[in-house]
């Protein structure tokens, strides 16, 4: 392109910027304009967080549909959160403003007036979920050609959240159905600021096309961070006796308790760790990352109770999936707009994009489970030319008396690890797909007969195995699918041979649950008298308390019918468990952790706590040679073994063991913390060779299928209770499990040490 490329954007956008006072295109910007304008390719754009991305993939989109208008939808935005869609929506909307392009935005939250003036007129850019749009295939198939006829451009943003997932082998599946019903191929523009492969998020997102796709080098300053760890111990009989107690009294104020009850409690009897993050927080736009929603409740109401404690204003907010739209609503708008101090601590769902405007600071609760994540995470602060800001509270059990593993505190040094990744390397994570996606496989059958009705059992699989997800997926894999199917009455059969979706699969696929790839649960709704809160998996019953919103709650009434739970607001603080919050962790943050231990240097973020405490973990490192052999005795016939190996490899090394080591060596109670160790023990009064032991059972697998108990067929995906047997041992054994790497870390021509 000659000359600058603002001047190749439509006036009503030179004019935004104008009146925006943008002194110029960022150099994503400029590289977008170049790919869209002059070539017929997708486009990647990898940068960092507020770096211009979604107007890079924006400015000549519009452009373009402004100069030569769709008879239909122009451009399908698919983004992962309501909340990230939300807030492009307005973004958006005021961009175009001027265009004569309406911008629409469709999820559940979103009321159906406005969803019907689109399907009345479906013009300019739809900004939907996932399962939004399966929903929409599925129930608006015959639509789907007024619809999208005219569309030209996809973009999907964060796409590193999507690969290597279920979702996003939906949103491929949705995107190669969609291609075939409007008969052309659109565009695809990728957005990320957290890619580590280049070459794999390439290759994902021209799955099913034939087109190129142009991944900009995009020069930009280096941001600068700032970093700070801190460690804590927390003793449990503390917390026992102080929760039992009730510091802050019955009705939330601190109550006078003796200062000899504990040396780790503080004289205003408040442990260190709740103190410290008060600290850091207070009267600061601060974010709080947790990696469960428990973690999160439990925070602010532990902060709201200590500012309510010293009179201070109640700025706390919560933000997770099991929140009411209308309070995640509050908490965005509060983070983003309110010039007063604001505190919100979230979970993976203020992650990604949503704008939350300047933020002074990011508190991350123990670690994350990823390079990636801390890097997303990070990029929440740093606006406005400050720094991005980070600090990492951990916090670990006392127990001095505890066996070896549990006296090293592995949230400390998974911390610095995934700290020292990203600044020596700027090393992340890249993403592994599924070859064998079965649980996926389930879905978009049904979907597929959902949305075309009877198909014959070739059509079927024309339309299904043809797509990229499947590639791996051979057809006899889905004739046994399609039998069990028949089988247990999720598909009918005709007589003419053709498929229905049957009377007990009609079930699954009619709940609204169904658009969804994702494993989810059916909750409880929770109102305050005619106000929704959130909504809680197992509520306790009449009279008894919860925690949600950041807020403690007493059950008033439970409608079992209506799955709904009345409540009312009380004083206190309570505990609500929700599922999930783990994560995979990849090896070479395992193997950067045991560089931790061995290096001799005091890392500069680290705080006095975090100092005092990896000192202390690499004298015990050196006293118990845990850094040169990787099995050390525990006492008796009792054995650790520390793999410096991630989730996946761990998981194999533990089955190597529980299976092949039971017969070779009669090994017996195999456990542990996966991925940071392995305990197990031995027949007693059995004399063994350890590494001996370790070489010969890893080398003795020769097959995964070796790894698995005859009858077992894991359920791990959301529609797996659905799929035969066999064909979850054959997902399990090639997708959860990686024999080879195990055997690739294990240097037998060494020391049979794993390296």
């Amino acid at each position: 392109m000659s000359g600058n490329p603002f001047y190749r954007l439509a006036p009503f956008i030179q004019e935004y910027i104008y009146n925006h006072q943008w002194t110029e295109l960022r150099a994503v910007q400029v590289e977008a304009c170049q790919v869209v304008f002059e070539s017929d390719a997708h486009l990647l754009l990898a940068a960092g967080t507020a770096s211009g991305k979604t107007e890079a993939a924006f400015l000549p989109v519009i452009t373009l549909l402004h100069e030569n208008p769709p008879s239909s939808i122009g451009a399908l935005y698919i983004g992962p959160l309501k909340a990230l869609i939300n807030d492009q929506f307005v973004r958006l909307r005021d961009l175009l403003a001027e265009a004569h392009l309406p911008a629409w935005h469709w999820h559940g939250d979103v009321s159906q007036s406005h969803k019907n003036k689109m399907l009345k007129n479906p013009r300019g850019i739809l900004q939907i979920t996932p399962e939004s749009l399966e929903s929409m295939l599925i129930n608006r198939s015959t639509d789907s050609l007024r619809l999208f006829a005219d569309l030209r451009f996809i973009v999907i943003d964060e796409v590193h959240a999507f690969m290597g997932t279920d979702r996003g082998g939906q949103i491929l599946c949705q995107l190669e159905r969609l291609t075939r019903m409007i008969g052309h191929q659109p565009r695809r523009i990728g957005l990320s600021a957290t890619l580590g492969d280049y070459a794999k998020a390439e290759k994902w997102l021209s799955s099913g096309t034939e087109r190129a796709v142009i991944t900009p080098i995009v020069q930009g300053g280096q941001q600068k961070i700032r970093l700070a760890v801190e460690h804590f111990y927390q003793d449990d009989e503390v917390e026992e006796e102080k929760e039992a107690a009730n510091l802050y009294g019955p009705e939330g104020q601190r109550e006078h308790r003796p200062e000899q009850q504990s040396d780790k409690v503080s004289k205003q009897g408040i442990p260190p760790f709740d103190q410290y993050i008060f600290e850091q927080s207070k009267n600061k736009k601060c974010l709080i990352f947790t990696n469960n929603r428990e973690q999160a409740e439990y925070t602010v109401a532990t902060l709201r109770q200590l500012a309510e404690s010293k009179r201070m204003p109640d700025v706390y907010h919560v933000h997770h999936g099991s929140i009411s739209a209308p309070l995640r609503e509050a908490a965005e708008k509060a983070m983003k707009e309110s010039p007063e101090p604001c505190v919100t601590a979230a979970t993976i769902t203020l992650e990604l994009g949503i704008d939350l405007g300047y933020l002074e600071r990011i508190i991350q609760l123990e670690t994350p489970f990823s390079v990636s994540s801390f890097v997303q995470r990070l990029g929440r602060s740093g606006r406005r030319g400050t720094p991005s800001e980070m600090w990492f509270v951990c916090k670990e059990d006392q127990g001095a008396n505890d066996l070896l593993p549990n006296r090293i505190p592995w949230s400390l040094l998974q911390a610095i690890a995934i700290i020292q990744l990203y600044l020596e390397e700027r090393w992340i994570e890249p993403v592994s797909s599924k070859d064998y996606p079965f649980s996926l496989l389930y879905h978009q059958t049904m979907s597929t007969l959902a949305a075309m009705g009877e198909l014959i059992p070739s059509a079927l699989a024309q339309r299904v195995l043809t797509l990229s997800p499947f590639k791996n997926i051979s057809s006899e894999d889905f004739r046994q699918l399609l039998l069990y199917l028949i089988e247990i009455d999720h598909i009918e059969q005709t007589e003419e041979r053709g498929l229905l979706v049957g009377l007990t699969g009609e079930q699954v696929v009619r709940n609204f649950r169904f658009y969804s790839v994702f494993p989810d649960n059916e909750e409880f709704a929770v109102r305050d008298e005619s106000k929704e809160v959130g909504s809680i998996l197992s509520p306790p019953p009449q009279g008894e308390r919860f925690a949600l919103a950041g807020r403690t709650w007493e059950v008033t009434e439970i409608d079992l019918k209506r799955k709904t739970v009345y409540a009312k607001q009380v004083k206190g603080k309570v505990r609500t468990a929700w599922n999930g919050g783990g994560g995979s962790i990849h090896s070479k943050i395992l193997q950067r952790m045991k560089r931790v231990l061995e290096e001799d240097i005091t890392y500069a973020y680290l705080q006095p706590g975090a100092v005092k405490r990896l000192s202390e973990v690499r004298d015990l490192a050196r006293e118990t040679g845990v850094l040169k052999t990787n099995i050390l005795p525990l006492g008796g016939n009792s054995y650790c073994l520390f793999p410096w190996l991630g989730t996946v490899a761990c998981r194999t090394l533990e089955r190597c063991l529980r299976y092949g080591g039971a017969e070779m060596f009669e090994i017996r109670n195999v456990g542990g913390l996966s991925p940071y160790f392995i305990t197990f023990s031995t027949k007693s009064g059995s004399e063994i060779d350890l590494n001996s032991l370790l070489k010969r059972v890893i080398a003795g697998a020769s097959d995964t299928e070796q790894l698995m108990q005859e009858d077992e067929a894991p359920q791990l995906e959301k529609y797996d209770e659905f799929i035969p047997p066999p064909l979850l041992r054959k997902a399990f054994r090639h997708d959860y499990l990686d024999l080879q790497e195990v055997k690739f870390a294990l240097d037998f021509e060494k020391t049979g040490q794993i390296v």
